[in-house]
Protein backbone atom coordinates (compact mmCIF):
# COMPACT_ATOMS: atom_id res chain seq x y z
CA UNK A 1 0.00 0.00 0.00
CA UNK A 2 2.74 2.44 0.93
CA UNK A 3 5.40 1.87 -1.74
CA UNK A 4 3.41 3.28 -4.69
CA UNK A 5 2.28 6.27 -2.64
CA UNK A 6 5.83 7.07 -1.55
CA UNK A 7 7.02 6.85 -5.12
CA UNK A 8 4.20 9.13 -6.28
CA UNK A 9 5.36 11.80 -3.82
CA UNK A 10 8.94 11.39 -4.98
CA UNK A 11 7.89 11.77 -8.62
CA UNK A 12 5.90 14.92 -7.82
CA UNK A 13 9.07 16.65 -6.61
CA UNK A 14 11.19 15.42 -9.53
CA UNK A 15 11.52 18.89 -11.03
CA UNK A 16 13.21 22.23 -10.37
CA UNK A 17 11.65 24.85 -8.12
CA UNK A 18 10.36 27.05 -10.95
CA UNK A 19 8.60 24.10 -12.61
CA UNK A 20 7.03 23.04 -9.32
CA UNK A 21 5.66 26.54 -8.69
CA UNK A 22 4.22 26.64 -12.21
CA UNK A 23 2.65 23.19 -11.87
CA UNK A 24 1.16 23.60 -8.39
CA UNK A 25 -0.25 27.12 -8.81
CA UNK A 26 -1.80 26.79 -12.25
CA UNK A 27 -5.21 28.42 -12.51
CA UNK A 28 -6.49 25.29 -14.23
CA UNK A 29 -6.08 23.39 -10.95
CA UNK A 30 -8.69 25.60 -9.28
CA UNK A 31 -11.06 25.00 -12.19
CA UNK A 32 -10.56 21.24 -11.86
CA UNK A 33 -11.14 21.45 -8.10
CA UNK A 34 -14.32 23.45 -8.59
CA UNK A 35 -15.63 20.99 -11.20
CA UNK A 36 -14.83 18.01 -8.98
CA UNK A 37 -16.57 19.48 -5.94
CA UNK A 38 -19.58 20.61 -8.01
CA UNK A 39 -20.01 17.13 -9.50
CA UNK A 40 -19.73 15.51 -6.06
CA UNK A 41 -22.28 17.88 -4.55
CA UNK A 42 -24.77 17.29 -7.38
CA UNK A 43 -24.44 13.51 -7.16
CA UNK A 44 -24.88 13.54 -3.38
CA UNK A 45 -27.99 15.71 -3.69
CA UNK A 46 -29.61 13.51 -6.35
CA UNK A 47 -28.76 10.21 -4.64
CA UNK A 48 -30.16 11.48 -1.34
CA UNK A 49 -33.38 12.61 -3.04
CA UNK A 50 -33.77 9.08 -4.45
CA UNK A 51 -32.42 6.84 -1.66
CA UNK A 52 -34.04 8.46 1.39
CA UNK A 53 -37.68 8.23 0.20
CA UNK A 54 -37.03 4.76 -1.24
CA UNK A 55 -35.60 3.48 2.06
CA UNK A 56 -38.52 4.95 4.03
CA UNK A 57 -41.07 3.38 1.70
CA UNK A 58 -39.61 -0.14 2.00
CA UNK A 59 -39.20 0.03 5.81
CA UNK A 60 -41.95 2.23 7.27
CA UNK A 61 -44.88 2.41 4.86
CA UNK A 62 -47.60 -0.11 4.08
CA UNK A 63 -46.27 -0.53 0.55
CA UNK A 64 -46.75 -4.02 -0.88
CA UNK A 65 -43.93 -6.27 -2.17
CA UNK A 66 -41.25 -4.66 0.02
CA UNK A 67 -38.82 -7.51 -0.58
CA UNK A 68 -39.06 -7.02 -4.33
CA UNK A 69 -38.54 -3.27 -3.97
CA UNK A 70 -35.45 -3.88 -1.84
CA UNK A 71 -33.98 -6.06 -4.59
CA UNK A 72 -34.87 -3.58 -7.34
CA UNK A 73 -33.30 -0.80 -5.28
CA UNK A 74 -29.98 -2.69 -5.14
CA UNK A 75 -29.86 -4.06 -8.71
CA UNK A 76 -28.58 -0.78 -10.28
CA UNK A 77 -25.23 -1.75 -8.72
CA UNK A 78 -25.01 -4.24 -11.59
CA UNK A 79 -24.95 -1.37 -14.11
CA UNK A 80 -21.49 0.27 -14.20
CA UNK A 81 -21.36 4.04 -14.43
CA UNK A 82 -19.91 4.07 -17.94
CA UNK A 83 -22.68 1.70 -19.10
CA UNK A 84 -25.25 4.10 -17.63
CA UNK A 85 -23.54 6.95 -19.49
CA UNK A 86 -23.57 4.80 -22.62
CA UNK A 87 -27.34 4.29 -22.19
CA UNK A 88 -28.00 8.02 -21.78
CA UNK A 89 -25.88 8.85 -24.83
CA UNK A 90 -27.51 6.05 -26.84
CA UNK A 91 -30.91 7.48 -26.01
CA UNK A 92 -30.12 10.87 -27.53
CA UNK A 93 -29.15 12.21 -30.94
CA UNK A 94 -30.57 11.71 -34.43
CA UNK A 95 -29.69 7.99 -34.51
CA UNK A 96 -30.57 7.45 -30.86
CA UNK A 97 -33.15 5.16 -29.33
CA UNK A 98 -35.68 7.95 -28.65
CA UNK A 99 -35.39 9.43 -32.15
CA UNK A 100 -35.67 6.17 -34.05
CA UNK A 101 -38.57 4.63 -32.07
CA UNK A 102 -40.44 7.61 -30.62
CA UNK A 103 -39.56 10.37 -33.06
CA UNK A 104 -38.19 12.53 -30.23
CA UNK A 105 -34.72 13.92 -30.78
CA UNK A 106 -33.13 14.47 -27.38
CA UNK A 107 -29.97 16.56 -26.90
CA UNK A 108 -26.82 14.68 -25.99
CA UNK A 109 -26.33 14.65 -22.20
CA UNK A 110 -22.92 16.05 -21.38
CA UNK A 111 -21.10 18.28 -18.96
CA UNK A 112 -21.93 18.57 -15.27
CA UNK A 113 -25.58 17.52 -15.44
CA UNK A 114 -24.97 14.60 -17.77
CA UNK A 115 -22.19 13.22 -15.58
CA UNK A 116 -24.19 13.85 -12.37
CA UNK A 117 -27.26 12.05 -13.75
CA UNK A 118 -25.32 9.01 -14.94
CA UNK A 119 -23.37 8.68 -11.68
CA UNK A 120 -26.45 9.21 -9.50
CA UNK A 121 -28.50 6.50 -11.23
CA UNK A 122 -25.71 4.01 -10.49
CA UNK A 123 -24.52 5.02 -7.01
CA UNK A 124 -27.77 5.65 -5.11
CA UNK A 125 -27.97 1.96 -3.97
CA UNK A 126 -24.91 2.54 -1.74
CA UNK A 127 -26.89 5.15 0.21
CA UNK A 128 -30.12 3.15 0.02
CA UNK A 129 -28.52 0.11 1.67
CA UNK A 130 -27.17 2.21 4.55
CA UNK A 131 -30.44 4.05 5.14
CA UNK A 132 -32.51 0.87 4.90
CA UNK A 133 -30.34 -0.81 7.55
CA UNK A 134 -30.48 2.28 9.80
CA UNK A 135 -34.27 2.55 9.59
CA UNK A 136 -34.71 -1.15 10.32
CA UNK A 137 -32.46 -0.86 13.39
CA UNK A 138 -33.93 2.39 14.75
CA UNK A 139 -35.89 2.06 18.00
CA UNK A 140 -39.54 2.84 17.09
CA UNK A 141 -40.15 4.01 20.66
CA UNK A 142 -38.38 7.28 19.87
CA UNK A 143 -40.85 8.20 17.16
CA UNK A 144 -43.81 6.95 19.21
CA UNK A 145 -42.77 9.13 22.15
CA UNK A 146 -42.55 12.18 19.91
CA UNK A 147 -46.01 11.52 18.49
CA UNK A 148 -47.44 11.10 22.03
CA UNK A 149 -46.02 14.54 22.89
CA UNK A 150 -48.01 16.15 20.08
CA UNK A 151 -45.49 16.17 17.24
CA UNK A 152 -46.80 15.82 13.69
CA UNK A 153 -45.51 12.95 11.48
CA UNK A 154 -43.34 15.33 9.43
CA UNK A 155 -42.00 17.10 12.53
CA UNK A 156 -41.22 13.72 14.12
CA UNK A 157 -39.30 12.62 11.04
CA UNK A 158 -37.37 15.89 10.83
CA UNK A 159 -36.47 16.23 14.53
CA UNK A 160 -36.24 12.59 15.69
CA UNK A 161 -35.76 10.15 12.81
CA UNK A 162 -33.51 12.18 10.53
CA UNK A 163 -30.87 13.02 13.20
CA UNK A 164 -30.54 9.29 13.94
CA UNK A 165 -29.90 8.63 10.24
CA UNK A 166 -26.82 10.87 10.21
CA UNK A 167 -24.28 7.99 10.54
CA UNK A 168 -25.94 6.09 7.68
CA UNK A 169 -26.08 9.22 5.54
CA UNK A 170 -22.43 10.02 6.21
CA UNK A 171 -21.32 6.44 5.47
CA UNK A 172 -23.23 6.37 2.19
CA UNK A 173 -22.12 9.85 1.19
CA UNK A 174 -18.48 8.96 1.84
CA UNK A 175 -18.60 5.87 -0.38
CA UNK A 176 -20.37 7.79 -3.16
CA UNK A 177 -18.01 10.77 -2.91
CA UNK A 178 -14.93 8.54 -3.08
CA UNK A 179 -16.37 6.83 -6.14
CA UNK A 180 -17.27 10.10 -7.88
CA UNK A 181 -13.89 11.79 -7.45
CA UNK A 182 -12.12 8.67 -8.75
CA UNK A 183 -14.45 7.93 -11.67
CA UNK A 184 -13.08 8.22 -15.19
CA UNK A 185 -15.43 6.46 -17.60
CA UNK A 186 -18.54 8.59 -17.01
CA UNK A 187 -16.83 11.97 -16.98
CA UNK A 188 -14.83 11.10 -20.11
CA UNK A 189 -17.94 10.04 -22.02
CA UNK A 190 -19.84 13.10 -20.75
CA UNK A 191 -16.92 15.41 -21.62
CA UNK A 192 -16.61 17.00 -18.22
CA UNK A 193 -13.14 17.91 -16.99
CA UNK A 194 -12.34 16.98 -13.41
CA UNK A 195 -9.14 15.81 -11.73
CA UNK A 196 -9.40 12.19 -12.87
CA UNK A 197 -9.91 13.19 -16.52
CA UNK A 198 -6.97 15.61 -16.40
CA UNK A 199 -4.73 12.93 -14.88
CA UNK A 200 -5.55 10.49 -17.66
CA UNK A 201 -5.01 13.18 -20.31
CA UNK A 202 -1.58 14.08 -18.93
CA UNK A 203 -0.58 10.44 -18.84
CA UNK A 204 -1.92 9.30 -22.22
CA UNK A 205 -1.44 12.44 -24.34
CA UNK A 206 1.03 14.92 -22.83
CA UNK A 207 2.83 12.32 -20.68
CA UNK A 208 3.79 15.03 -18.21
CA UNK A 209 4.66 12.84 -15.25
CA UNK A 210 5.33 15.67 -12.80
CA UNK A 211 2.02 17.39 -13.48
CA UNK A 212 0.15 14.08 -13.47
CA UNK A 213 1.71 13.19 -10.11
CA UNK A 214 0.72 16.56 -8.62
CA UNK A 215 -2.82 16.19 -9.92
CA UNK A 216 -2.92 12.74 -8.31
CA UNK A 217 -1.76 14.16 -4.98
CA UNK A 218 -4.34 16.94 -5.19
CA UNK A 219 -7.03 14.35 -5.85
CA UNK A 220 -5.79 12.31 -2.89
CA UNK A 221 -6.03 15.44 -0.73
CA UNK A 222 -9.66 15.85 -1.78
CA UNK A 223 -10.48 12.25 -0.84
CA UNK A 224 -8.62 12.59 2.47
CA UNK A 225 -10.62 15.71 3.28
CA UNK A 226 -13.85 13.77 2.65
CA UNK A 227 -12.70 11.02 5.03
CA UNK A 228 -11.73 13.51 7.75
CA UNK A 229 -15.00 15.43 7.41
CA UNK A 230 -17.00 12.21 7.67
CA UNK A 231 -15.09 11.14 10.78
CA UNK A 232 -15.63 14.58 12.34
CA UNK A 233 -19.37 14.68 11.69
CA UNK A 234 -19.94 11.07 12.75
CA UNK A 235 -19.24 11.78 16.42
CA UNK A 236 -22.19 11.41 18.76
CA UNK A 237 -24.30 8.89 20.62
CA UNK A 238 -27.01 7.06 18.72
CA UNK A 239 -27.64 3.93 20.82
CA UNK A 240 -30.59 3.55 23.15
CA UNK A 241 -29.90 3.98 26.86
CA UNK A 242 -32.72 2.04 28.51
CA UNK A 243 -33.40 -1.66 28.34
CA UNK A 244 -36.22 -3.18 26.37
CA UNK A 245 -37.14 -5.70 23.71
CA UNK A 246 -36.79 -4.63 20.11
CA UNK A 247 -39.97 -4.68 18.06
CA UNK A 248 -40.83 -3.77 14.49
CA UNK A 249 -42.15 -0.25 13.94
CA UNK A 250 -45.77 0.35 13.07
CA UNK A 251 -46.39 0.78 9.36
CA UNK A 252 -47.54 4.16 8.14
CA UNK A 253 -50.51 4.05 5.73
CA UNK A 254 -49.81 5.96 2.52
CA UNK A 255 -53.44 6.84 1.92
CA UNK A 256 -53.88 9.40 -0.84
CA UNK A 257 -50.11 9.52 -1.36
CA UNK A 258 -50.04 5.93 -2.63
CA UNK A 259 -50.28 6.87 -6.36
CA UNK A 260 -47.48 9.40 -5.85
CA UNK A 261 -45.31 6.75 -4.16
CA UNK A 262 -45.86 4.28 -7.01
CA UNK A 263 -45.07 7.01 -9.55
CA UNK A 264 -41.83 7.76 -7.72
CA UNK A 265 -40.85 4.07 -7.66
CA UNK A 266 -41.73 3.64 -11.34
CA UNK A 267 -39.59 6.65 -12.27
CA UNK A 268 -36.61 5.41 -10.25
CA UNK A 269 -36.77 1.88 -11.67
CA UNK A 270 -37.36 3.10 -15.22
CA UNK A 271 -34.37 5.44 -15.08
CA UNK A 272 -31.92 3.19 -13.23
CA UNK A 273 -32.88 -0.20 -14.73
CA UNK A 274 -35.35 0.23 -17.59
CA UNK A 275 -33.35 2.85 -19.46
CA UNK A 276 -30.04 0.96 -19.71
CA UNK A 277 -31.81 -2.32 -20.49
CA UNK A 278 -34.01 -0.74 -23.19
CA UNK A 279 -31.11 1.09 -24.84
CA UNK A 280 -28.93 -2.00 -24.68
CA UNK A 281 -31.70 -4.06 -26.23
CA UNK A 282 -32.17 -1.53 -29.03
CA UNK A 283 -28.50 -1.35 -29.90
CA UNK A 284 -28.17 -5.12 -29.59
CA UNK A 285 -30.89 -5.43 -32.21
CA UNK A 286 -29.08 -2.90 -34.39
CA UNK A 287 -25.81 -4.81 -34.15
CA UNK A 288 -27.50 -8.04 -35.35
CA UNK A 289 -25.17 -10.53 -36.98
CA UNK A 290 -22.41 -7.91 -37.19
CA UNK A 291 -21.60 -8.43 -33.53
CA UNK A 292 -18.44 -10.49 -33.14
CA UNK A 293 -19.60 -12.79 -30.37
CA UNK A 294 -16.29 -14.63 -30.48
CA UNK A 295 -14.50 -11.40 -29.52
CA UNK A 296 -17.11 -10.75 -26.82
CA UNK A 297 -16.41 -14.20 -25.42
CA UNK A 298 -12.67 -13.53 -25.48
CA UNK A 299 -13.16 -10.22 -23.63
CA UNK A 300 -15.32 -12.06 -21.10
CA UNK A 301 -12.59 -14.64 -20.63
CA UNK A 302 -9.91 -11.96 -20.16
CA UNK A 303 -12.09 -10.19 -17.59
CA UNK A 304 -12.62 -13.39 -15.63
CA UNK A 305 -8.94 -14.32 -15.89
CA UNK A 306 -7.95 -11.05 -14.20
CA UNK A 307 -10.86 -10.65 -11.78
CA UNK A 308 -10.95 -14.22 -10.47
CA UNK A 309 -7.37 -14.49 -9.15
CA UNK A 310 -7.48 -10.91 -7.81
CA UNK A 311 -10.69 -11.57 -5.84
CA UNK A 312 -9.34 -14.83 -4.41
CA UNK A 313 -6.02 -13.19 -3.54
CA UNK A 314 -7.74 -10.23 -1.83
CA UNK A 315 -9.81 -12.61 0.28
CA UNK A 316 -6.71 -14.64 1.16
CA UNK A 317 -4.82 -11.53 2.25
CA UNK A 318 -7.83 -10.34 4.28
CA UNK A 319 -7.82 -13.48 6.45
CA UNK A 320 -4.58 -12.83 8.40
CA UNK A 321 -5.39 -9.12 8.67
CA UNK A 322 -8.79 -9.85 10.20
CA UNK A 323 -7.32 -12.50 12.50
CA UNK A 324 -4.67 -10.05 13.72
CA UNK A 325 -7.09 -7.19 14.35
CA UNK A 326 -9.82 -9.31 16.00
CA UNK A 327 -7.75 -11.74 18.08
CA UNK A 328 -4.85 -9.41 18.94
CA UNK A 329 -6.17 -5.81 19.11
CA UNK A 330 -3.40 -3.27 19.59
CA UNK A 331 -2.21 0.07 18.18
CA UNK A 332 -0.02 -1.88 15.72
CA UNK A 333 -2.91 -3.99 14.42
CA UNK A 334 -5.06 -0.87 14.19
CA UNK A 335 -2.43 0.80 11.98
CA UNK A 336 -2.26 -2.30 9.78
CA UNK A 337 -6.04 -2.28 9.36
CA UNK A 338 -6.14 1.41 8.46
CA UNK A 339 -3.40 0.93 5.87
CA UNK A 340 -5.53 -1.66 4.07
CA UNK A 341 -8.15 1.03 3.46
CA UNK A 342 -5.65 3.29 1.72
CA UNK A 343 -6.00 1.43 -1.58
CA UNK A 344 -9.77 1.98 -1.63
CA UNK A 345 -9.61 5.56 -0.35
CA UNK A 346 -7.12 6.62 -3.03
CA UNK A 347 -8.94 7.27 -6.34
CA UNK A 348 -8.38 4.38 -8.77
CA UNK A 349 -6.78 6.53 -11.45
CA UNK A 350 -4.26 8.00 -9.01
CA UNK A 351 -3.50 4.54 -7.62
CA UNK A 352 -3.03 3.09 -11.11
CA UNK A 353 -0.79 5.99 -12.10
CA UNK A 354 1.40 5.44 -9.05
CA UNK A 355 1.67 1.76 -9.95
CA UNK A 356 2.76 2.72 -13.47
CA UNK A 357 5.45 5.04 -12.17
CA UNK A 358 6.64 2.46 -9.67
CA UNK A 359 6.79 -0.36 -12.23
CA UNK A 360 8.65 1.71 -14.82
CA UNK A 361 11.41 2.74 -12.42
CA UNK A 362 11.64 -0.03 -9.82
CA UNK A 363 10.26 -3.19 -11.42
CA UNK A 364 10.16 -2.68 -15.22
CA UNK A 365 9.63 -6.42 -15.78
CA UNK A 366 6.15 -6.01 -14.26
CA UNK A 367 5.06 -3.14 -16.51
CA UNK A 368 2.04 -4.02 -18.69
CA UNK A 369 1.79 -7.53 -17.30
CA UNK A 370 -1.23 -9.37 -15.99
CA UNK A 371 0.59 -9.82 -12.68
CA UNK A 372 0.74 -6.07 -12.07
CA UNK A 373 -2.93 -5.68 -13.01
CA UNK A 374 -4.02 -8.42 -10.59
CA UNK A 375 -1.84 -6.95 -7.84
CA UNK A 376 -3.35 -3.48 -8.34
CA UNK A 377 -6.87 -4.94 -8.26
CA UNK A 378 -6.07 -6.76 -5.04
CA UNK A 379 -4.60 -3.72 -3.29
CA UNK A 380 -7.46 -1.48 -4.38
CA UNK A 381 -10.33 -3.71 -3.26
CA UNK A 382 -8.71 -5.48 -0.31
CA UNK A 383 -10.69 -3.29 2.12
CA UNK A 384 -13.98 -4.58 0.69
CA UNK A 385 -13.02 -8.15 1.61
CA UNK A 386 -12.42 -7.30 5.27
CA UNK A 387 -16.02 -6.47 6.25
CA UNK A 388 -17.81 -9.84 5.79
CA UNK A 389 -14.89 -11.82 7.21
CA UNK A 390 -14.48 -9.55 10.24
CA UNK A 391 -18.19 -9.73 11.07
CA UNK A 392 -18.10 -13.52 11.04
CA UNK A 393 -14.85 -13.69 13.03
CA UNK A 394 -16.37 -11.54 15.77
CA UNK A 395 -19.33 -13.92 15.96
CA UNK A 396 -17.14 -17.01 16.29
CA UNK A 397 -15.13 -15.83 19.30
CA UNK A 398 -11.89 -17.36 20.63
CA UNK A 399 -13.39 -20.14 22.80
CA UNK A 400 -13.51 -22.81 20.07
CA UNK A 401 -9.81 -22.38 19.30
CA UNK A 402 -8.96 -22.42 23.00
CA UNK A 403 -10.76 -25.76 23.42
CA UNK A 404 -8.93 -27.14 20.38
CA UNK A 405 -5.55 -26.09 21.78
CA UNK A 406 -6.42 -27.61 25.15
CA UNK A 407 -6.89 -30.95 23.32
CA UNK A 408 -3.33 -30.82 22.03
CA UNK A 409 -3.65 -29.05 18.67
CA UNK A 410 -1.31 -26.20 17.79
CA UNK A 411 -2.44 -22.65 17.04
CA UNK A 412 -2.32 -23.02 13.24
CA UNK A 413 -3.89 -26.47 13.34
CA UNK A 414 -6.69 -25.20 15.59
CA UNK A 415 -7.36 -22.29 13.25
CA UNK A 416 -7.50 -24.51 10.14
CA UNK A 417 -9.66 -27.20 11.81
CA UNK A 418 -12.09 -25.00 13.76
CA UNK A 419 -12.20 -21.35 12.66
CA UNK A 420 -11.44 -21.58 8.95
CA UNK A 421 -14.40 -23.89 8.09
CA UNK A 422 -16.76 -21.50 9.90
CA UNK A 423 -15.55 -18.62 7.69
CA UNK A 424 -16.50 -20.30 4.41
CA UNK A 425 -19.72 -18.37 3.73
CA UNK A 426 -18.24 -15.00 4.67
CA UNK A 427 -15.22 -15.69 2.48
CA UNK A 428 -17.48 -16.52 -0.46
CA UNK A 429 -19.45 -13.31 0.09
CA UNK A 430 -16.23 -11.26 0.28
CA UNK A 431 -14.87 -12.87 -2.89
CA UNK A 432 -18.10 -12.20 -4.79
CA UNK A 433 -18.13 -8.55 -3.68
CA UNK A 434 -14.55 -7.96 -4.79
CA UNK A 435 -15.11 -9.88 -8.02
CA UNK A 436 -18.11 -7.79 -9.10
CA UNK A 437 -16.25 -4.54 -8.39
CA UNK A 438 -13.27 -5.69 -10.47
CA UNK A 439 -15.48 -6.70 -13.41
CA UNK A 440 -16.78 -3.13 -13.62
CA UNK A 441 -13.46 -1.40 -12.92
CA UNK A 442 -12.24 0.87 -15.74
CA UNK A 443 -9.43 3.34 -14.75
CA UNK A 444 -7.04 0.75 -13.32
CA UNK A 445 -7.72 -1.64 -16.20
CA UNK A 446 -7.22 1.06 -18.82
CA UNK A 447 -3.82 2.10 -17.46
CA UNK A 448 -2.35 -1.22 -16.35
CA UNK A 449 -3.75 -3.86 -18.74
CA UNK A 450 -1.15 -5.49 -21.01
CA UNK A 451 -1.06 -4.35 -24.63
CA UNK A 452 -3.89 -5.99 -26.55
CA UNK A 453 -5.51 -7.30 -23.36
CA UNK A 454 -9.04 -5.93 -23.81
CA UNK A 455 -11.58 -6.55 -21.04
CA UNK A 456 -15.33 -5.96 -21.15
CA UNK A 457 -15.06 -2.53 -19.53
CA UNK A 458 -12.33 -1.41 -21.92
CA UNK A 459 -14.31 -2.64 -24.93
CA UNK A 460 -17.41 -0.70 -23.88
CA UNK A 461 -15.51 2.52 -23.21
CA UNK A 462 -13.35 2.47 -26.34
CA UNK A 463 -16.30 1.84 -28.67
CA UNK A 464 -18.69 4.24 -26.94
CA UNK A 465 -16.16 7.08 -26.94
CA UNK A 466 -15.93 6.66 -30.74
CA UNK A 467 -19.72 6.64 -31.17
CA UNK A 468 -19.84 2.92 -32.03
CA UNK A 469 -22.98 2.22 -29.99
CA UNK A 470 -24.07 -0.97 -31.75
CA UNK A 471 -20.60 -2.49 -31.48
CA UNK A 472 -20.40 -1.65 -27.77
CA UNK A 473 -23.83 -3.10 -26.93
CA UNK A 474 -22.86 -6.81 -26.64
CA UNK A 475 -20.00 -6.00 -24.27
CA UNK A 476 -22.18 -3.72 -22.12
CA UNK A 477 -24.95 -6.33 -21.99
CA UNK A 478 -22.45 -8.98 -20.91
CA UNK A 479 -21.29 -6.75 -18.03
CA UNK A 480 -24.85 -6.09 -16.86
CA UNK A 481 -25.89 -9.75 -17.02
CA UNK A 482 -22.67 -10.94 -15.39
CA UNK A 483 -22.85 -8.32 -12.62
CA UNK A 484 -26.55 -8.98 -11.99
CA UNK A 485 -25.78 -12.62 -11.38
CA UNK A 486 -23.22 -11.78 -8.72
CA UNK A 487 -25.41 -9.06 -7.16
CA UNK A 488 -28.05 -11.77 -6.77
CA UNK A 489 -25.54 -14.05 -5.08
CA UNK A 490 -24.55 -11.27 -2.66
CA UNK A 491 -28.20 -10.57 -1.80
CA UNK A 492 -28.68 -14.27 -1.17
CA UNK A 493 -26.14 -14.08 1.65
CA UNK A 494 -27.91 -11.10 3.28
CA UNK A 495 -29.24 -12.03 6.69
CA UNK A 496 -27.81 -15.55 6.72
CA UNK A 497 -26.65 -16.63 10.16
Amino acid sequence: MLVPMIYLVARAFDADAATLVDVVFRRRNLALLGNTLALTACVLAVTTAVALPLAWLVTRSDLRFKGLHSVLGVLPLAVPGYVMAYALIGLSGYYGFASQLLGIRLPRPEGLWGAALALSLYTFPYLFLNLRAALLGLDPGLEESARCLGRSPWNTFRTVTLPHLVPALLAGWLVIALYVVGDFGVIALMRYEVFSYAIFTQYSAAFDRVYAAWLSLMLMAVTLSFILIEARLRRGRYARVGKGAARPPATVPLGRLRPLAWAFLALVYAASLGLPLAVLGYWMAQSGVSADMAEVARAFGRTTLAAGPAAVLATGLALPIVYLTVRFPSPFSSVIERLTYMGYAVPPLAFALSMVFFALNVAPFLYQTLTLLIFAYCMTFLALALGPIRSRMLQIGPRLEEVSRSLGHGSLDSYMRVTFPLLNKSMVAATLLVFIMIVKELPITYLLAPTGYTTLSMAVFSRTSEGMMAQAAPYAAMIVVFSSFFVGLILRYEGRK
